[in-house]
């Protein structure tokens, strides 16, 4: 045999290879599955084989026969060495920060935010966010220098605070349970929920007096979060139900005291990716001794609805209303814009502005009508 006749065998045998080990390895694979896997970056790549072959376990394929996900990449290596490239997609549609579980953006911000579904799930006892945690600086048209109420002894001497000041806001949530009557249902988690809130307006501008805290409200409470599917009028879709019971207090002696208990039902609903509403209606539990705050449904109100506006993957824009239910309007209306900074695949935090009009921006202001203009940064977590 000549050298061109051998070189020209050699070529045929090698090609002939190639074009089994592709084969084969298209066969032992399932396409839907792992073909994706091989048009990303090396240690993306053996990443996603290393799930893909993890479902196969878990589907009792098992991989007797089938490559090892070291296996494939080799092989896809091997393949990509030949006479072609695979296909890449461009840095824009390949999602590098996707997470798991919770931070998972394939479901929505109400399943996420509950953990309503199997795959938003991110197991019990982790630490989350709740509502926003805040830093801002606020000015009111009014500061309450004398806080009061119905019951005896319960005005306060006057202190020179000023309008302007700062307000902090603290809060996290556990699951502390899950599955409690919805085990026996593959996709549908409903969760048992501990979370805890602290307000506190801080006159940091205020050195006359040494810069003290005004006041400091502390929330904890115990939520159970249902998975509701429901289709609605307009396209709205019904989304979670559930109940909690929450304490709220400023932790004070006489003549500061203030704190109430409620119980509450609520509700979730979302209108595609960009609308959501929700809803609490709450009762107040009676007071064994002393009523440090008697009217303060009458005041702050008997529940709220929130609804918010994805304008954009950086903006969006939410009002809460509580009312009393009564002729009197009582209650109170807080509009707020938030603007993410950062990546917003990935970005937690948040210019927050809110404009608040009316009662209970505090539990010490409950029976003081307030304006209320606040402009800071907050960390989200949906």
């Amino acid at each position: 045999m000549n050298l061109r006749k051998a070189s020209f065998f050699i070529a045929f045998v090698a090609g002939t290879a190639s074009a089994s080990a592709q084969s084969d390895l298209q066969k032992s694979l399932p396409t839907s599955d792992w073909q994706p896997c091989a048009i990303l970056a090396d240690s993306a790549r053996l990443a996603c084989f290393d799930r893909w072959a993890s479902t196969q376990k878990a589907t009792g394929h098992g991989l007797g026969s089938q490559p090892t996900a070291v296996q494939a990449v080799s092989a896809q290596a091997a393949i990509k060495n030949t006479a072609y490239e695979l296909p890449t997609l461009a840095d824009d549609d390949i999602d590098t920060t996707r997470a798991e579980g919770c931070k998972d953006r394939r479901y929505s911000t109400l399943s996420r935010f509950w953990e309503l579904e199997r795959g938003t799930d991110c197991n019990t006892f982790g630490i989350r966010g709740y509502r926003p945690i805040s830093l801002s600086v606020i000015g009111a048209d009014s500061v309450n220098r004398a806080p009061s109420s119905p019951s005896a002894d319960h005005t306060a001497s006057p202190v020179n605070y000023q309008r302007g000041e700062t307000r902090i806001q603290l809060s996290v949530r556990t699951k502390i349970a899950q599955g409690l009557l919805t085990a026996n249902e593959p996709e549908r988690h409903d969760s048992l929920w501990f979370g805890y809130s602290q307000q506190s307006y801080w006159q940091l501008f205020n050195g006359a007096i040494s810069r003290p805290f005004r006041t400091t409200d502390h929330e904890p409470e115990v939520i159970y979060a249902y998975p509701s599917t429901a289709d609605l009028p307009g396209g709205w879709r019904l989304r979670y139900s559930g109940a909690g019971i929450v304490h709220q207090s400023n932790g004070q002696s006489l003549p500061l005291s203030r704190s109430w208990n409620r119980v509450y039902l609520m509700a979730g609903m979302e209108k595609g990716n960009d609308w959501r509403i929700t809803g609490r209606a709450w009762q107040r539990l009676p007071e064994k001794n002393n009523d440090d705050n008697p009217d303060i449904v009458e005041r702050v109100g008997r529940g709220e609805l929130q609804a918010f506006w994805d304008m954009n993957r950086v903006n969006t824009l939410g009002a809460t209303v509580r009312t009393s239910l009564k002729t009197n309007a009582n209650g109170s209306v807080r509009l707020e814009w938030l603007r993410t900074l950062g990546n917003p695949q990935t970005s937690g935090l948040r210019l927050h502005t809110q404009l608040f009009s009316g009662y209970g921006d505090s539990l010490v202001d409950y029976n003081r009508r307030r304006v209320v203009l606040s402009v800071g940064l907050s960390l989200v977590d949906f």
